[in-house]
């Protein structure tokens, strides 16, 4: 089984915090890094304490609520739009999203994906205590005022509670609080998953849930991608067989950031890439 070129973890303009690039656009430059596969995953935030901050996503030129379907209406045409032109260039095109999961936001995750045709649903935790730790501005303001040992807690409870839901087919970047917060606690932050991740891992296995490798560090300056592979080792141990890779792509020029070696890190430890189609995945 060869490993596909793919890329599932793409947000087009969309989302918030990413640049004006298009759906069509990213698909122009599949075309060019020959990706077989693009899934686009924009951002949808649902805490309520941070309904002013980011629960938002652009559309038509504006910042729309996360809550208004108007804009999934959008985004579907326009990814339909895009599977018909580029069928025929052999790439296929796929409907994502990434839910910055907060315990509470389960009926709206509900709605949201059951009333659209998503490939792929992806969860992801980018905020404790309301603070977004994906954030180079913010998480200071966490960090600052948490011991390793609180991190871990709200970190891993948080993970253990968004696995528990079903609602998700993958989990994103699943240490990322190693993005900024190495600077913060050290290399001791790097074994904080020791005794508490593989329980978790056993649970998304028993569910079929699969992990993602995100390549996003190594823009950050961190030397191994999400998870490291200590982590990635522990997850194929507790039996998960489905394994994405994504470059989390806000720009153009980061899309498909260090796919290839990612491909080779999950070939490395005998694992398979996968993509998804209405939810369901395939070996690719």
């Amino acid at each position: 089984m060869r490993h596909t070129r793919t890329d599932y973890h793409v947000h087009p303009d969309y989302s918030i915090d990413a640049s004006p690039v298009r759906i069509r656009d990213y698909c122009e430059k599949a075309l060019d890094l020959k990706l077989t596969e693009i899934c686009f995953t924009t951002h949808i935030e649902l805490d309520p304490a941070r309904r002013d901050i980011d629960n938002f996503v652009v559309f038509q030129g504006e910042r729309l609520s996360v809550f208004n379907p108007a804009w999934l209406d959008g985004y579907f045409r326009e990814i339909a739009r895009a599977q018909e032109e580029f069928r025929h260039a052999n790439l296929k095109v796929k409907a994502g999203i990434e839910v910055g999961y907060c315990p509470g936001c389960e009926k709206y995750v509900e709605k949201i994906v059951n009333n659209y045709p998503f490939d792929f649903v992806l969860g992801a935790i980018h905020c404790l205590d309301h603070i977004a730790i994906s954030s180079m501005k913010e998480s200071p303001h966490y960090f600052q005022n948490k011991s390793l040992a609180e991190l871990r807690k709200d970190y891993f409870t948080t993970l253990e509670e968004m696995v528990g839901t079903g609602l998700f087919d993958c989990i994103a970047h699943v240490d990322l609080y190693l993005r900024y917060g190495l600077k913060y606690y050290g290399p001791e932050v790097l074994t904080i998953h020791r005794g508490v991740v593989e329980p978790i891992f056993k649970e998304m296995a028993r569910r079929g849930m699969g992990l993602e490798v995100n390549t996003s560090s190594r823009r950050r300056g961190l030397e191994e991608f999400h998870p490291t592979r200590e982590m990635l080792t522990l997850a194929a141990q507790a039996g998960i067989k489905i394994f994405t890779v994504g470059s989390d792509a806000h720009s153009l020029d980061q899309l498909g950031d260090c796919i290839d070696e990612a491909l080779a890190v999950l070939k490395n430890h005998n694992l398979y890439n996968h993509v998804y189609t209405l939810r369901q995945a395939v070996p690719c």
